[in-house]
């Protein structure tokens, strides 16, 4: 004895009992619609991409910024070699001028 819902007769007792039965319509469950679901997985996909992404320009940024300053170090050391070398350069061509400039009265005297 199978009865649709459109076969029984408001206020019989079958039809009571089976509307008891009926889920009630007040439920605080939000269900979303299959298209906004989705688009809530895209977004967390995208947001997750996004988060991936970053933090690999991060890395490399810091890569980036270790080498410069490994560079920045070797060249401030090849700044100091050249300064000590100028250095020397200049110390042994004004010898030799003074001592030329001597030799030169000395040899004008005679």
């Amino acid at each position: 004895m199978c009865m649709n819902f459109s076969e029984m007769i408001p206020f019989s007792p079958v039809y009571s009992a089976f509307r008891l039965r009926r889920p009630s319509k007040h439920h605080n469950v939000r269900v979303r619609p299959p298209n906004q679901q989705e688009e809530s997985n895209n977004k967390r996909s995208k947001e997750k991409e996004m988060e991936i992404k970053n933090l690999k320009l991060y890395m490399e940024n810091k890569s980036i910024i270790e080498e410069n300053n490994e560079l920045r170090r070797k060249a401030l050391l090849l700044v100091q070699e050249n300064q000590a070398l100028l250095s020397q350069l200049q110390q042994k061509f004004s010898r030799p001028n003074s001592m030329h400039a001597g030799a030169t009265m000395k040899h004008d005297n005679y």
